[in-house]
């Protein structure tokens, strides 16, 4: 579902239904999943030991012992192989799009090899990972992302990747992540919503920008606000319960929440393609 990001630069510029950039960006889906694979195998590898003491994460394949070191690492390499070479046939050359992926793996082996016990850096690295989809998908379409729709993906993803320490430090205390001990509830309160707050209006400022509009031929899109603010209340609802803040999981156990996320998405789309 975070992959899904790499849509974001097509489907709100209006050029969904381009054949030729939607299997760019279909290929790059599929390139992005192995790489982010590849972090995902990395950091079970690295906390393998301290997984075990995590109510849920004890199950993960490495964890759990299902799975070899040996095993994981061969298959870690040759996705970041294939997914280099999917990327190259789809990108050339084009440097955005290279140094979005590359730069999502260096950061992600930086943040399992130590950067996660570092407060601030740890969410900095997490909220990277979402603007770098972003980038991506410009990168392989060549499509310009809005200033404004850049400033709301940062300002959402800080939301969200504080949001999880929050309900971390609530649930785990400093078990399974060392980082914890720096964190307080009153600062991640604070930030979260400070930061919800500013998503919302980098998304109005969007909505309402007269190149976005010229874009979309139309000024319609200003009326998807009231969803976005429902959709955020309800978030903030959810991880305010026995929730361990993952935004997938928040998403896909809420079928009101997800109901509200796709009512958004096709409302969009009908604005933007009808």
């Amino acid at each position: 579902m975070k992959n899904g990001l790499i849509f974001a630069p097509l489907i709100f510029s209006g050029n969904l239904l381009n054949g030729e950039l939607f299997f760019n960006t279909m290929l790059g889906f599929i390139a992005f999943s192995f790489i982010a694979s590849t972090v995902y195998i990395v950091n079970d590898l690295q906390d393998a030991e301290l997984d075990r003491l995590h109510p849920t994460k004890c199950k993960r394949p490495l964890a759990a012992n299902l799975v070899s070191v040996k095993s994981a690492t061969v298959l870690a390499v040759g996705l970041v192989i294939i997914s280099f070479i999917i990327n190259m046939y789809i990108s050339g050359n084009n440097i955005i799009a290279w140094l979005s992926i590359i730069l999502y793996l260096l950061l992600n082996l930086a943040y399992s090899n130590g950067l996660k016990n570092y407060p601030i850096i740890d969410v900095a690295i997490l909220v990277s990972g979402f603007v770098l989809r972003v980038l991506y998908g410009s990168g392989i379409t060549e499509i310009e992302i809005s200033n404004w729709l850049y400033l709301t993906v940062i300002s959402m993803s800080f939301y969200l990747g504080l949001g999880k320490r929050r309900n971390e430090l609530l649930k785990q205390k400093n078990v399974s992540r060392k980082v914890l001990k720096y964190y307080n509830h009153n600062f991640l309160d604070k930030n979260m919503y400070m930061c919800l707050a500013l998503t919302i209006v980098f998304y109005s400022l969007w909505t309402v920008d007269p190149i976005t509009i010229e874009r979309m031929s139309n000024d319609l899109l200003v009326w998807t606000v009231p969803l976005i603010i429902l959709i955020c209340m309800k978030y903030s609802l959810n991880i305010e319960k026995d929730s361990d803040g993952d935004p997938v999981e928040v998403v896909i156990r809420d079928k009101f929440l997800l109901g509200l996320v796709i009512m958004f998405l096709i409302f969009s789309i009908g604005i933007i393609y009808i």
